[in-house]
């Protein structure tokens, strides 16, 4: 049976099978909480500290120049870009509100790691990969509210509004944060589940593993309602750690477009002549050329970029499993190679406009973006083009 005592604020005692694990909520940015965290440690001399970090994040906390290691071809040829990208700006909002509080990001969890290897307590890492977590989000949100959530993380970087401490403190209080969490919910359900929800199970599940007899749990504060309600439950966490598929509408979308195309280009040829047939064709090229040309333009792409879009696009268009963007990024990777100055400071440039634009790192996720959005913006306008050739 899960009993739960509250301990003092922020901390509470769940004890089951006669173990006890103090589970401590903190705010990410919050100076109380990382000296909350240490106390406890010290105070239960635990066998185990369990950490919301997962490999990743814990390989960035340990290691902050990592991104000198960032190999951009491997992340653009996996399709990661666009995870990268999330990451980073994730990571910049964190730093911009860290740098406002006069704390280094995630420092309650530096304390916590620092607590546990004075102590001698062992460490696990019970958060889910980020890069599961971002892409059952993606799966899960649907076009539009992807597009709105990255928006509002983008305008989020921009924003000159400051929060005080004290705000920030009361985050800390579950029933603040679960009026917050009900309007997330409301306005992006599936981000949520993904965000939130599960790994709220996979949290409880994962410090339910850890080993030892006497735990402490240092998670942020907006899971400890849901690890509380979920302590002690089965969880099945090879679910919750597997990729969903890719939803039947964008397979039949990615396959159906290049058959249509095709067909059309036929037709036309067949039913209207050689004339109509070759500029259908060269509506098709214009279309889709121009458009993620025009992409890479606005991620102040090299003009060999520009050119490889405008050639690449109209061919990758019609192969799904080969995107613009990709071909685009390769090429400016490779002609203007991230320099080490790049590497050392693409954290603090995601954080302004022109540090995105300055930076050859982010430059180049620009570039995997906007050319991959101007070839979908481009077979838009090429198929609707080609129809209005028919007739005339």
């Amino acid at each position: 049976m899960n009993e739960v005592t509250p301990i003092e604020a922020n901390v509470d005692l769940l004890e089951v099978d006669g173990r006890s694990v103090y589970l401590v909520g903190t705010a990410h940015v919050s100076s109380a909480s990382a000296e909350l965290v240490d106390r406890v440690i010290r105070e239960q001399q635990p066998d185990t500290v369990c950490v919301e970090l997962c490999d990743s994040r814990y390989e960035a906390l340990s290691n902050p120049e990592r991104w000198k290691e960032t190999d951009l071809f491997s992340v653009i040829r996996d399709g990661r870009a666009y995870v990268l990208m999330a990451q980073l700006v994730l990571s910049a909002f964190q730093r911009k509100l860290a740098e406002e509080f006069r704390i280094r990001p995630g420092e309650e969890m530096h304390r916590a790691l620092a607590a546990a290897h004075e102590t001698g307590a062992e460490v696990a890492l019970v958060d889910r990969e980020i890069r599961i977590t971002l892409k059952r989000a993606w799966a899960s949100a649907g076009f539009g509210a992807t597009l709105k959530m990255i928006w509002s993380l983008v305008m989020s970087l921009f924003n000159s509004e400051t929060v005080s401490a004290d705000e920030i403190e009361k985050l800390k209080g579950s029933d603040e944060l679960t009026v917050m969490l009900d309007e997330f919910s409301g306005s992006l359900p599936g981000v949520k589940t993904a965000l939130i929800d599960e790994r709220d199970q996979y949290l409880a599940a994962k410090i339910q593993a850890a080993p030892g007899q006497r735990l402490v749990a240092v998670v942020g504060a907006g899971h400890v309602p849901g690890i509380k309600r979920l302590f002690g439950t089965a969880i099945d966490l090879e679910a919750l750690d597997t990729l969903p598929p890719p939803k039947p509408v964008f397979r039949i979308i990615g396959w159906g477009v290049p058959l249509l195309i095709f067909a059309l280009v036929a037709a036309g040829f067949a039913f209207s002549g050689r004339e109509t047939g070759e500029q259908m064709i060269i509506a098709w090229v214009l279309a889709n050329g121009l458009a993620a040309a025009a992409g890479t333009i606005l991620a102040l792409a090299h003009p060999l970029t520009v050119i490889t879009a405008f050639v690449a696009a109209p061919l990758t268009s019609l192969n799904p499993t080969i995107a613009a963007g990709w071909v685009c990024g390769l090429m400016e990777a490779w002609l203007r190679k991230p320099r080490v100055r790049d590497l050392e400071h693409v954290a603090e440039d995601v954080s302004s406009m022109r540090g995105i634009w300055r930076n050859r790192v982010t430059r180049v996720l620009l570039v995997v973006v906007l050319a991959n959005l101007g070839s979908s913006l481009g077979t838009l306008v090429g198929t609707g083009w080609i129809l209005s050739l028919f007739g005339q």
